[in-house]
């Protein structure tokens, strides 16, 4: 399931804590984030801000990327659904597409590797069931506090 496609021309580490926050707010903190070793990763302020919302880092071996092959297989759909047959002329166009084609992704396209359900469909199933795989630690909102969400 894809929970963000966060579409700028250059990523740092504010815009990753702001990402998550949000998404730690509707879904609750994982006790680790799996990523490369990008800049915007592994910046301090991202590991610092991880830390005080009880979740970690782990990075991927450099050059490795059957370690994160779920996100790599994902990057390479993306890759091949959206960007190399859209030319965006905005920033705002490519916001818009990549948004509808996350909706569309999740939510209306059947996975053969998910037994032919959406990705909704599955994430419900596991979290229904309790899978591991799926399963967060309760929110804390007190956590989220020092973060000036409005």
């Amino acid at each position: 399931e894809s929970l963000c496609v966060h579409v700028a021309r250059h990523i740092k580490a504010r815009d990753v804590i702001d990402q998550l926050a949000a998404l730690f707010i509707e879904r609750g903190a994982p006790t680790y984030i799996r990523s490369d070793n990008g800049p915007e990763f592994i910046a301090e302020e991202l590991r610092a801000w991880l830390a005080s919302m009880g979740s970690s880092t782990l990075f991927i071996e450099p050059g490795s990327p059957w370690q994160n092959a779920f996100v790599e297989s994902f990057n390479g759909t993306l890759r091949d659904e959206l960007l190399d047959i859209e030319m965006f002329t905005s920033l705002a166009e490519a916001r818009y597409l990549a948004d509808a084609w996350r909706t569309e992704y999740n939510q209306f396209r059947p996975h053969s590797s998910l037994a032919y359900q959406t990705p909704a469909e599955f994430a419900a199933t596991c979290a229904a069931s309790g899978s591991a795989s799926l399963r967060l630690r309760p929110r804390r909102s007190q956590a989220l506090q020092p973060l000036g969400l409005a």
